[in-house]
């Protein structure tokens, strides 16, 4: 089968001016070299040239083929010049155009954190942060707090693979580096996050605390007891019952727990309050004497009370959530309810 090579440039340009596509300059590309294609079936051919005719033949086949190949590729490369430039028209964005304002919320336990120490601020309490990573004697010794506790054992403490480091179990170390580092009078609170091996949907190993520490020359239990029923107060913005029942703490003595007539009910008794109208939501105490004097504090002169509360705990009650692990799934369902 001889082809006259100018026959078959014009009908490959012919062919091509059709083509708006790649794919379809596929099915070009396959009508001419394609397995089935002209210039393959010519090729395949040969054998049926004289011998004499062979090599002027293959020639002329290869030279047609070359062209045809040439006019395909600078098909292709105007078809994707095309397409690039579609792709860069419909993604061009104008640079000059204001932006849309962005929508968004802060996450409902850090404006509950933010809320707590704004109400301290506004009592005249001073944020102070420890690190996380703390000490043991920091975070147990001068607190008073027993060789023997079992808040010690590792089930309840995470330590870290150093001699005397461990992820802080409570806020509590960043009183102790207070009062190490100022005199009296002080009034401060520690907000943070605290580290526990507790998981259950009351509970989280990691989550966050509000303590607060005053040490001067005349507070008393009374002063505390004044202080946490102001900031519950303002914290639900309404008036809630506080009650303070008698505890243990080892770093607090006298201790109590401080509950509120609950939120949810209204005192009434319910499933959150399991029907005793109550709610705990923090401890409290006079400062020990002797966590007072670990820290070189004069005991014939001051004395002191601190408080101590879950920020989680406390969100949860003021937003009306009944398990603490929404706070950390990163639901966006559950979180637009605080935008």
């Amino acid at each position: 089968m001889m082809l006259d090579p100018l026959e078959i440039k014009r009908q490959v340009e012919e062919d091509l001016k059709e083509v708006k596509s790649l794919q379809k300059l596929l099915e070009v590309k396959a009508k001419y070299i394609g397995k089935e294609g002209i210039i393959t079936q010519a090729l395949k051919a040969i054998r049926e040239v004289p011998q004499e005719r062979r090599k002027d033949y293959g020639l002329l086949i290869n030279t047609i083929k070359e062209g045809v190949e040439k006019l395909l590729r600078e098909k292709e490369e105007e078809l994707r010049h095309l397409e690039v430039e579609e792709r860069l028209k419909n993604e061009w964005v104008d640079m000059s155009v204001p932006l849309e304002p962005l929508v968004g919320a802060l996450h409902p336990v850090t404006q509950t954190l933010r809320r707590i120490k704004d109400i301290f601020i506004g009592m005249g309490f001073s944020p102070f942060e420890g690190p996380e990573m703390e000490l043991e004697e920091y975070n147990f010794d001068l607190l008073n707090i027993p060789k023997e506790h079992p808040a010690r054992e590792m089930q309840d403490t995470f330590y870290i693979n150093m001699e005397g480091y461990l992820l802080r179990t409570h806020t509590s170390p960043a009183q102790i580096r207070v009062m190490l580092s100022q005199k009296p009078p002080i009034q401060v609170i520690a907000p943070g996050k605290v580290y526990r091996r507790d998981d259950d949907p009351t509970h989280s190993p990691m989550f966050h605390q509000v303590e607060g520490l005053v040490v001067n020359e005349y507070v008393s239990f009374r002063h505390m007891k004044y202080t946490i029923e102001s900031f519950l107060r303002a914290f639900f913005e309404k008036h809630v019952s506080v009650r303070f029942r008698a505890s243990y703490f080892p770093f607090t003595e006298p201790s109590a727990e401080v509950d509120i007539g609950c939120v949810i009910c209204g005192g009434v008794g319910c499933r959150v309050c399991k029907g005793s109208g109550w709610l705990e939501v923090m401890g409290c105490g006079m400062v020990h004497p002797k966590v007072l004097e670990n820290c070189g504090i004069d005991t014939d002169i001051y004395q002191g009370f601190a408080f101590g509360m879950g920020v989680e705990r406390l969100a949860m009650l003021y937003f009306g959530i009944d398990n603490i692990k929404l706070f950390y799934e990163n639901h966006l369902r559950f979180l637009k309810q605080f935008i």
